[in-house]
């Protein structure tokens, strides 16, 4: 048995991970590895509800605000740095937490990423002008006929996931979900999953709230100085993209708010299904006390837990 311990708090967006994050950090004394892909970028700060500066200084953060939008950074490159930055944290701390709503980064430290081999550039270059023609919607559509398993899984609103999906598909003819990994690798730390959950409305309602504050505090003048840069892969996603189409005049302001709630909304319902997808992960109201969540995490480490459903 392992005697460091990564705690992980999950759950749909707007559900409440960094506030308990912080608390559980506090409670431990230790440090937050974020897994948040889009509050990696320190441009990004209004559009990604990144924590407050009261928040990170309340406990110790890393990955938060840690590149630019201009430097390339994968999935890949996280997990090889993070991985790091965990194992030199285990040198003084026996726990440490990871947050975040973003599936695969998390999958990244947890599992280790899935092995896919190369396939023809020209591929990708393909699919890149059939968007750029055409819109998402066709390759959606060729990513279900091809990997419908695939298709129900990922962020489909993201063409960088649906073209990277596709051009696995094609290249190799077969479907991009069959090089998934069955197994895990293993780590030299025990995982605790913690899930904060809310009937649909209230995730709903919550999402809505936020994104009316993130109006209220000037997510439309973030995306105008980041206009420039829209072209670029992390700001091609939910809050900016909307904002950059009522900047170009596609929308009206009002419009563009209601588009940002229902995607993200969609968004909260994709990561929802990822994570359900998950059995080991212990699920726990949002609201919960925070003695209970204590109390389930130190029953699992003293040995006396049951396993999460």
């Amino acid at each position: 048995m392992n005697s460091k311990y990564l705690i992980c708090v999950l759950g749909p967006t707007a559900i409440g991970k960094t506030s308990l994050s912080i608390k559980l950090a506090q409670a431990y004394q230790t440090h937050i590895i974020s897994a948040d892909s889009r509050q990696f970028f320190r441009e990004m700060y209004i559009g990604t509800a990144a924590p407050e500066p009261v928040e990170l200084k309340a406990a110790p953060h890393h990955f938060i605000h840690h590149k630019s939008i201009e430097e390339a950074y994968s999935v890949g490159d996280f997990q090889r740095e993070a991985l790091e930055k965990i194992d030199q944290l285990f040198k003084d701390h026996s726990i440490l937490i990871l947050a975040g709503g973003s599936g695969l980064y998390v999958k990244s430290i947890l599992e280790g990423l899935d092995d896919f081999p190369d396939v023809d550039p020209s591929i990708r270059q393909d699919l890149n002008n059939i968007h750029a023609q055409q819109g998402l919607l066709p390759l959606q559509e060729k990513l279900r006929g091809l990997d419908p398993a695939t298709y129900s899984r990922i962020d489909i609103e993201n063409p960088h996931r649906v073209i990277r999906a596709l051009e696995i598909c094609i290249g190799t003819g077969k479907p991009y979900s069959s090089y998934l990994q069955k197994g895990r690798l293993s780590r030299n730390f025990s995982v605790i999953k913690i899930g904060l959950t809310a009937p649909r409305e209230e995730i709903y309602s919550r999402i809505n709230k936020r994104v009316d504050l993130m109006t209220k505090a000037g997510l439309a003048e973030e995306a105008k100085r980041l206009l420039p840069y829209k072209h670029l892969n992390a700001l091609n996603t939910v809050g900016y993209k909307e904002m950059f189409a009522y900047l170009e005049g596609e929308y009206t302001l009002e419009q563009a708010v209601e588009e940002i709630k229902k995607n993200t909304r969609r968004f909260a319902k994709r990561q929802l299904t990822w994570f359900r997808k998950e059995e080991d992960i212990h699920w726990f109201p949002h609201n919960s006390p925070l003695e209970d969540i204590l109390k389930f995490i130190n029953n699992r480490i003293s040995g006396q837990g049951q396993e999460g459903v």
